[in-house]
């Protein structure tokens, strides 16, 4: 979805309509001079391995609703990155993480439409192997099922997101 031509339809401080977008994340109103920046938001996502599989969770609402996932989510202000990881994996699978046990992967930008706002992410990525598979769902209303899959087994067009597309693709099946 176009950020420029969904988002706003009027300027929030006057409720003008004589505005513009510069390179689609500066809000300029001409009226009254409102500036509104639509940076990025950062997100982290897990890659739990074990043995030759990797795990995925299956989304349970939309975005990408029945699409393969990773665990994570958005990062919290005044949290880092790992913290956030850590933060997300106990709430969506009740289990307890240390940042020490993160690997750090990459970076990928990516979009997430929630109730028609377009989000633009920057999702961090971090690599944890686990000694066994047993885990189980903690967030059901997020999560509808986890599934282990072996890496020349995944199928990246069953992946919701762009950002865990390529990631997958280059770091997991390349």
């Amino acid at each position: 979805m176009d950020f420029q031509t969904s988002f706003f339809t009027y300027c929030p401080n006057c409720q003008s309509t004589d505005f513009s977008f510069k390179n689609v994340t500066k809000f300029q109103c001409n009226a009254c001079a409102f500036e509104y920046y639509h940076n990025i938001a950062a997100a982290v996502a897990v890659v739990f391995t074990f043995e030759d599989k990797i795990l995925f969770t299956v989304r349970n609402e939309n975005p990408d609703i029945g699409m393969l996932d990773l665990p994570g989510g958005f990062i919290d202000p005044k949290e880092t990155a790992e913290e956030a990881a850590c933060r997300e994996i106990k709430e969506e699978l009740d289990l307890d993480i240390l940042p020490t046990s993160l690997n750090y992967i990459t970076t990928s930008p990516n979009e997430y439409l929630y109730k028609n706002v377009p989000y633009r992410t920057m999702d961090l990525f971090y690599e944890c192997p686990l000694t066994n598979d047993k885990l189980s769902i903690k967030a059901k209303t997020e999560i509808k099922d986890l599934v282990w899959i072996k890496r020349n087994e995944i199928d990246l067009t069953k992946i919701g997101f762009v950002s865990i597309r390529k990631v997958i693709g280059e770091f997991y099946l390349g």
